[in-house]
This record gives C-alpha cells, sequence and structure tokens, in this order.
C-alpha cells in the first residue's frame, strides 16, 4: 500500500569492486623506502620515482598458468604489480615490481600491428638507451611468441575496461646481483567496431617487503 503512495525506491546497480592484495586498493597509496631508491636509481632507466604514490587504477589479468597478474596504476606514471600463484592471498604472491611506463607508440594500420606481434615485441635480445636485455620467457624450440593475457582495469570514477595484452618480459643485470627489468607489450582495445592498438615500454625492478609501506 506504502509503496503506491511513495513509489518503490529503485535499485542502484552496485560498481564491480576493484581488486586489492597487500593493503594496496584503489585510492589508496604507498610509501616507497628512500635510501634505497637512492641507491638503485642512477643504474636504473627512470629517473626522479616519487616516493608517496597513489592509486589512481587497479588491473587484474588472470594468467594460462593459473596465477594473476595484479597492477596498481599510481599518479607516477607507472604501476606496482603483484604476481599471484594458485591463489588469491597473500601467501600466493611470487613476485612484487615497480614499473614506469617508458614509451607509447600508436600503431595505425593492421600490417603494423602484425609486425609488432610476429618480430618486435619477441626476440632474443632487446636493446633500449644502449642496454640489452635478455628475453625471460622463452619457449622450447627457436620461436618463442608473446605471452597473451586479457586485463580488467578498474578506474576510481568507477569505469571498467578491457585490454587484450600480448607481453614479452626481459631483463639486464645491473649492480649488486640486482636486475633491470623491460616489459614490451603490444595492446589492443576494441572501441565499437574499431580497434585501438599502440606498442608500450616499460621498465621495472624488483620490490622486496622493506622496500614498501602501504598507507591504511
Amino acid at each position: 500500500m506504502f509503496s503506491k503512495w511513495f513509489g518503490k525506491k529503485k535499485t542502484q546497480a552496485k560498481k564491480p569492486q576493484a581488486p586489492e592484495i597487500m593493503g594496496l586498493y584503489l585510492g589508496g597509496s604507498f610509501e616507497l623506502d628512500d635510501l634505497k631508491l637512492t641507491l638503485i636509481e642512477p643504474q636504473l632507466t627512470i629517473e626522479g620515482a616519487a616516493r608517496s604514490q597513489l592509486i589512481q587504477a587497479v588491473g587484474n589479468a588472470p594468467l594460462d598458468s593459473g596465477g594473476t597478474l595484479r597492477r596498481f596504476y599510481t599518479d607516477d606514471d607507472g604501476f606496482l604489480q603483484v604476481v599471484l600463484d594458485g591463489g588469491d592471498t597473500e601467501n600466493h604472491i611470487t613476485d612484487v615490481k615497480l614499473w614506469y611506463f617508458y614509451d607509447t607508440q600508436t600503431i595505425g594500420s593492421q600490417d603494423q600491428w602484425d609486425k609488432v606481434l610476429n618480430t618486435v615485441i619477441s626476440q632474443p635480445t632487446y636493446t633500449l638507451n644502449g642496454h640489452k636485455y635478455r628475453r625471460v620467457w622463452n619457449a622450447i624450440g627457436d620461436v618463442s611468441p608473446p605471452v597473451a593475457v586479457t586485463e580488467t582495469t578498474y578506474e576510481e570514477d568507477g569505469d571498467v575496461s578491457t585490454t587484450d595484452q600480448f607481453m614479452m618480459l626481459y631483463e639486464r643485470t645491473i649492480e649488486n646481483g640486482r636486475t633491470e627489468s623491460l616489459l614490451v607489450v603490444g595492446e589492443e582495445k576494441i572501441i565499437g567496431s574499431n580497434a585501438d592498438r599502440c606498442l608500450v615500454i616499460s621498465t621495472g625492478f624488483d620490490i622486496e617487503p622493506a622496500d614498501i609501506t602501504i598507507n591504511g
């Protein structure tokens, strides 16, 4: 009876919840150890990494191996990537890296996209800024195709999008047994009936528990 007088309250659709891990979440922030960055940064491609970073988007990409890539995109033009294997708790974390975007190139034609997929992304070695990186994900035989994942990205305004990514990981040795990583990715997002494609190059380095403080 009362619903006839006042009308039924419309049920609002719940926005998809961005995944979390390690206390990292959409809209949260973290601090990087200043001493560690001061010591390692001269050996890296990046310059002037922010010690305090705000998480502006979260990406989640299941892997064929049963693991997950979880990415926390920050206001410092990079992302903290957490690799999970066999589960979705901190006990399943196998790798944590901080990545910074180095270059993004638009791919304007199908021929260019085919070339990127077949010959650019995956090579035995990749040279950047005069440094040679060696391919990490090697297949049996002469051909090591890019690893394909589909990432779902959650943004602060509630927008959720998906991107197909074709990736290859490279590494080079720096001082004290550390490595700098290189990620070469062909990204494809379908918008309407059009394919938005680009080649994204990022460099990164390992993050240990002592290197980071999560702001609660």
